[in-house]
């Protein structure tokens, strides 16, 4: 399937205290974000840049979007490669390192999928599998920093 998709989104700052951006301190970080048809969700900046740390930040959304990315990769890798996932689960973490001149960037993302599957003969393909799921990952192949994994398999216990 080859074309174009496009994606849209209404951000839409709601941190006006009554004096706008009169200071660095004299504002709210905090955000909704809306798509047609979804909830929505509420964001603000990370807490050490001031923000509302019930709230999703940019961070976690990018970590996010990497570990769904490559959770929904994998998936289909596994049926293509007939790998049964019975479970997964991923406890992903990403470093982001500042420059000290205002700027940061994120250096690298690990994720750590436990995937369960149906039949211990699957093990080594549901290995495999996370390297294809790596190059179908359309966010992985959009950032420019390593995703690094490291996969743990478990077999389905039989009742």
């Amino acid at each position: 399937m080859f074309g174009e998709h496009r994606y849209r989104l209404q951000a839409t700052w709601t941190g006006n205290r009554g004096r706008g951006t009169t200071g660095y301190r004299d504002y709210d970080r905090s955000t909704t974000i809306e798509i047609d048809g979804k909830p929505t969700l509420y964001s603000s900046a990370d807490k050490p840049f001031r923000g509302d740390p019930s709230k999703w930040n940019p961070e976690d959304m990018l970590l996010a979007a990497l570990s769904q990315c490559h959770l929904l990769s994998y998936l289909h890798a596994c049926v293509e490669a007939g790998v049964v996932v019975v479970a997964y689960r991923d406890e992903a973490s990403g470093l982001m390192v500042q420059d000290g001149r205002g700027g940061a960037r994120f250096t690298e993302v690990i994720l750590r999928p436990h995937v369960t599957v149906a039949d211990a003969s699957m093990t080594d393909a549901a290995i495999a599998a996370h390297e294809q799921a790596h190059a179908w990952c359309f966010i992985a192949n959009s950032v420019n920093f390593p995703v690094l994994h490291k996969p743990k398999i478990e077999v389905a216990q039989h009742a």
